[in-house]
Order: C-alpha cells, then sequence, then structure tokens
C-alpha cells in the first residue's frame, strides 16, 4: 500500500505543480495550449496500451466493452452537471473537471500495482502532463476572480489529496479482485477519459495552440507509447 500511495502521491503532485506555476508567471494561451496537446497525445496512448488493451488481456472485451460504456456516460452526465453548476465561479469548473478526470485514472495505477504489474509509465507520465494545464488554467482564472493564492492552493492540495486516495483505493478494491473486475475498471477509466478528451481537451488544445496542436500531441503519443513499450 505504500508504493500505491507513494506513485499516486506522484502522479497527483502535478495538480499542484500547476497551480503553483501560475503564480510563477503568466503563461500564453500557446503554452497552456501545447501542453494540453501533449497531453491529450500521452491519454490517447494510455487510453490504447495501458486501459483498453490490458482490460481486454484480464477479462475479455465483453467487460471492458461495457465499462467503457459506463465510464463514457458517467464522465457525460457528471461533467454536465458540474459545468452547470460552476458558471461564472472563475476556475472552479476546471478543478472539478480535474478531479473527475483524476479519479478513474488512479484508481487504475493502483489496480495495476496490486496485480504486480508495476507503473504504467505512459499512464503515469499521461495523468502529470495532464493534469497541469487543467490546474494552471484554473488557478489563472480564480486569481482573475478575487481569490487569494491561498485559497487556490489549498483547493489543489485537497483534489490532490483525493487523487492520491483513489490510487489507495484502487490498490486495495484490486487486491484479490477478478480479472473481470479489472477489466471492467480498465474499461470506465478509458470510456471517462475518451469522452474528456474530445469534449473538452482536445478542443481547447486546437483553440490556444493553433494548428501546432496535432504535431505537438503525435509528440505526446510518441513517447508516451515509447515508454509503455519499455515498461
Amino acid at each position: 500500500m505504500a508504493a500505491a500511495l507513494g506513485w499516486g502521491a506522484l502522479a497527483a503532485s502535478s495538480l499542484v505543480i500547476g497551480a503553483l506555476l501560475s503564480f510563477a508567471r503568466r503563461w500564453s494561451k500557446r503554452q497552456i495550449g501545447a501542453v494540453l496537446a501533449f497531453g491529450a497525445g500521452a491519454l490517447i496512448s494510455a487510453v490504447s496500451f495501458e486501459l483498453a488493451e490490458e482490460g481486454i488481456a484480464v477479462g475479455g472485451a465483453g467487460v471492458t466493452g461495457a465499462g467503457l460504456g459506463a465510464g463514457a456516460l458517467t464522465y457525460f452526465l457528471l461533467d454536465r452537471e458540474l459545468e452547470r453548476r460552476s458558471q461564472g465561479e472563475g476556475g472552479i469548473g476546471l478543478a472539478l473537471g480535474a478531479f473527475l478526470d483524476g479519479i478513474p485514472e488512479q484508481l487504475v495505477l493502483g489496480i495495476n500495482l496490486a496485480a504486480g504489474q508495476g507503473v504504467g509509465v505512459s499512464l503515469l507520465v499521461a495523468i502529470f502532463v495532464s493534469n497541469l494545464p487543467e490546474s494552471m488554467g484554473s488557478a489563472e482564472e480564480m486569481r482573475k476572480s478575487g481569490a487569494s493564492r491561498g485559497k487556490i492552493l489549498r483547493l489543489w492540495l485537497a483534489v490532490a489529496a483525493i487523487c492520491t486516495l483513489a490510487t489507495v483505493a484502487g490498490y486495495l478494491l484490486a487486491d484479490g479482485a477478478s480479472g473481470d473486475f479489472k477489466a471492467a475498471i480498465d474499461g470506465f477509466a478509458a470510456g471517462a477519459l475518451l469522452v474528456m478528451l474530445i469534449d473538452s481537451m482536445i478542443p481547447e488544445a486546437r483553440e490556444d495552440a493553433g494548428r501546432s496542436a496535432g504535431l505537438v500531441t503525435v509528440l505526446g503519443f510518441a513517447l508516451a507509447a515509447a515508454l509503455s513499450s519499455l515498461s
């Protein structure tokens, strides 16, 4: 469990790092967009090689597909509700989105550790990199709306702590769990992430980074895929 706590904290730490980076200087939309695009590419690799592929391997396509559909619908419905509730709240919506994205991602980290598969490097990189622009953008918006640095930092510390605990929860749930359960969780995370990528991350990357977003996305995918093949 100590390993799950440590790796979970490492993955979630980028949420706090992103907030701190927003305090350090002003980042252009193009820079934020480039980070989003790179993270999107890394997440596509993680969904392909460390979620869908592994889910099918341990539990079959049927169970993984059911989890995929459940994850997609859950994210879609919760994200729509969060967007409605957080309108005009200056960055709170992005924070809630990061929380919603982070839970299934970090559950899978814990499950992989419990299964003795070690840490999926491409998934770890994808989580770390994709967290940065969410927390940077949210912290910037909250600061513009008048929130103090202390309040912003406390918010992101809380989100990071909950995401870290999700890794521990995944580890405990997977201890002795069946292959079908692990496949369902892999599929759930993959479905949630795919909806998030198409609804939010990729459109924002294209809008902020312009035409170069596609090239940076490929770079993120290639690096994460290479790391996955080595792990």
